[in-house]
């Protein structure tokens, strides 16, 4: 689409090293962009509010802040901005709905790998996780098994895996992972 901008999107487990490669990114890439996390999003909502929610209720409010941040990204780079996004794809809708919101926009499909081992010790470390979810968002955050390219963050620093995308980007042949997904035709899960 012209005039729109490049989406690079990092999708792997929390803790799995997404968010210091797209710190990273912004330091290597070519040209301006924004890194925008769901993380950030979510920051911007009430604590104090959402304490006085039940579970189902808090849920709702949750998924309607991460549909609105598919929306987000996409009006973004409609207007022309280059993005770096990092984001957990740990429910089966969140694909499918991305797929949708970006469609017709230049989007590089990056997997963030990283063991479950160094997941946890990460967890550990951070204090703010509780050790096992990023194992447990494994399987369904790399469900799809289409990516344009992976990176392996217990193998590499976040320079180093920042590079490689840089890197790979020029040649990178459109319309990539999430051109395919989209002609497979996955549809949001129930």
């Amino acid at each position: 689409m012209s005039g729109s901008g490049q989406v690079i999107f990092l999708n792997g487990t929390s803790s799995s090293g997404k968010s210091s490669i797209a710190e990273e990114l912004l330091h290597v890439l070519d040209r301006p962009y924004y890194h925008l996390s769901v993380d950030v999003i979510n920051g911007l909502r009430s604590r104090q509010r959402s304490l006085e929610l039940s579970p189902a209720e808090l849920d709702a409010t949750l998924r309607r802040m991460r549909a609105g941040f598919h929306a987000t990204v996409a009006a973004m780079a409609r207007a022309g901005n280059d993005l770096v996004v990092d984001y957990v794809l740990s429910e089966r809708w969140r694909l499918p709905d991305l797929l949708r919101a970006l469609a017709g926009l230049d989007v590089l499909f990056v997997g963030v790998r990283c063991p479950a081992a160094e997941l946890a010790r990460r967890e550990r470390a951070r204090g703010d996780r509780a050790v096992g979810q990023a194992a447990s968002q494994l399987a369904q955050v790399h469900a799809h098994g289409c990516y344009d390219l992976e990176v392996d963050t217990s193998a590499q620093t976040p320079a180093e895996c920042a590079r490689a995308i840089a890197e790979f980007l020029p040649g990178w042949r459109r319309p990539g992972a999430f051109g395919r997904l989209r002609e497979a035709g996955a549809t949001p899960a129930p």
